[in-house]
């Protein structure tokens, strides 16, 4: 073990055999890595490698191949021992796999020394869950999620000696039901293997929990929710996989499961939805009212043709062309850097998040949040909709890979308010056709784009029904409205789809908690390849 100037952390240097070479192989805990690099002139380029000690799974003693021993001077050797290191190999489009790494020597106690190092490194990373809670939904999607499981994602946590306890939901809210119920302090982490639904099922039981626990009552829009410290990890196995696509960016298993077991940790903002101080669900990805929530509210009735019933829905709800009537009013996100219309995306480590989370706790600490959203100016807008859509995030998906809004931010205390008026068949066309390639879809005349930190809606209906928020923001528009003539298409009420899942309720209230919980994830990344741990000549072709 060599010794670093300046009370830096060891290294570890060896000579030891991969393949049938000699490599230089070097532990640096100061810098976080173990390399190898071929000691002898390089011929060509792509020699070096390197594996960031964070992205390493597990290290195991390894029986070395026989084969290897049998050919040439092999055979006069003594026993070779050796260990395999497997690590987190990135690949393209944020594709994540488990490569390994075997190396030799013939002294015993050399090889010892390297396993007990690397296993103590790997012990030191105290983000890493060792227990995890996992829930499984048979039914979601192509009902692929006990097999993705059992097939891509148990060996692996197997592999990163991470223990399970595995449950199989037999019907709807059995995982949110039963995280009330469970010794949920007993576990580092939270899975769910499924889709979106599956998702915000575990989601709402986890926030309720810690609200109940700490005596929060969430029927009250303005009560000051507590985070949850309990992370969730995504297993995409669903119908749609928006928010595992959003923060990871790809919508891939193995993936995924790499992304918990190296312990990555990912904030997220949550959006709670109100009706006359009733509490109606949390949102993290798409609140759409109109276009959004006619498509869901149609594919309910359709759930026997499968994923393809949003395509179906989706076709019937563009040519109904439904427009719906009423009246918004939001406070802006001032506390905020970006806004909607810039190119700034958010990407690991954002700085948009953390910049505006900082001032965000700040003006709450001089002010207090109750007096700050009180006295802040309300902007109120009234028309005629096709869509109404708040999202805490891009919503980015295979098919649109930008997603609604792709300068939204996943934790910066603030959701984009995205009202598209009533325009033609055509005109709304354009603007859903811009979601799928990289022109501007803002760039609309009757598209306007806010970000926002809390927000309520009132459909025309509810304020002649004279059902609607009784709170400040219903003060200073309902006069607004009162002598408009009612509306005049087909259907006069919409329906919200809060993360595929239909609300009722017209009139709501909504309000952005900012970085309420937390994934396994660490968003998405710049530039995945750049970071690959290997080189440009992979390990494999060096054996």
């Amino acid at each position: 073990m060599e010794q670093l100037p300046g009370g830096r952390r060891p290294r570890l240097v060896s000579s030891l055999g991969l393949g049938q070479r000699s490599w230089e192989v070097t532990l640096d805990e100061e810098r976080g890595r173990l390399a190898w690099r071929d000691p002898r002139p390089p011929r060509r380029g792509g020699e070096n490698c390197f594996v960031p000690t964070s992205e390493i799974i597990a290290v195991e003693e390894t029986e070395f191949n026989k084969k290897q021993r049998n050919i040439g001077k092999w055979q006069k050797m003594a026993k070779p021992h050796a260990f395999t290191v497997y690590y987190v190999k990135k690949a393209r489009n944020h594709r994540w796999r488990c490569s390994d790494v075997t190396f030799w020597c013939v002294d015993e106690h050399l090889c010892n020394q390297w396993i007990q190092a690397l296993k103590e490194l790997l012990e030191m990373q105290k983000s890493r869950p060792k227990q995890l809670l996992v829930y499984i939904n048979p039914y979601g999607g192509r009902r692929q999620g006990k097999r993705i499981y059992e097939q891509k994602v148990a060996p692996l946590f197997s592999l990163a000696s991470i223990s399970t306890d595995v449950v199989i939901t037999e019907h709807a809210n059995h995982a949110k039901d039963n995280l009330f119920e469970v010794n949920i302090n007993k576990y580092d982490g939270v899975v769910c293997v499924g889709g979106d639904g599956m998702f915000s099922e575990v989601m709402h039981g986890l926030i309720g929990r810690m609200q109940k626990d700490s005596g929060i009552d969430q029927n009250n829009p303005k009560a000051p929710l507590v985070q949850c410290n309990i992370r969730i990890g995504i297993i995409p196995a669903g119908s749609t996989d928006c928010i595992c696509y959003s923060t990871v960016g790809i919508i891939d298993p193995v993936t995924s499961a790499l992304h918990i077991i190296v312990g990555d940790c990912q904030p997220l903002d949550v959006s709670s939805v109100h009706h006359n101080n009733t509490f109606l669900k949390y949102s993290v990805s798409l609140l759409g009212y109109g276009f959004y929530g006619d498509i869901l509210k149609d594919s309910e009735k359709k759930r026997w043709m499968g994923p393809m019933r949003y395509d179906y829905s989706g076709f019937k709800t563009f040519l109904s062309h439904h427009y719906y009537e009423g009246t918004i009013s939001f406070q802006p996100a001032r506390h905020t850097l970006g806004s909607p219309r810039d190119k700034d995306s958010c990407r690991t480590g954002c700085y948009i998040c953390k910049k505006s989370e900082q001032q965000l706790a700040e003006q709450h600490k001089e002010c207090g949040l109750k007096h700050e959203e009180d006295e802040e100016e309300w902007k109120v807008i009234k028309g005629k909709f096709l869509a109404i859509n708040a999202v805490n995030m891009s919503c980015a998906c295979p098919r649109s890979p930008k997603g609604l809004s792709p300068a939204a931010h996943l934790a910066d205390g603030s959701a984009d308010l995205i009202l598209v008026r009533k325009c033609s068949r055509f005109d709304f066309l354009r603007y859903l056709v811009r979601h799928t390639n990289q022109d501007d879809q803002f760039d609309f005349s009757f598209v306007d784009v806010y970000r926002v930190k809390s927000f309520q809606f009132t459909s025309k209906l509810s304020e002649d029904n004279e059902s609607n928020v009784t709170d400040i923001g219903k003060k200073r528009f309902g006069q607004f409205c009162r002598d408009h003539p009612a509306c005049c298409c087909n259907s006069a009420n919409s329906t919200w789809n809060c993360d595929g899942e239909t609300l009722d309720s017209s009139a709501i209230e909504v309000r952005v908690h900012c970085q309420l919980m937390k994934l396994f994830a660490r968003g998405i990344e710049e530039n995945c390849k750049g970071e690959a741990a290997y080189s440009q000549r992979s390990v494999e072709q060096l054996l």
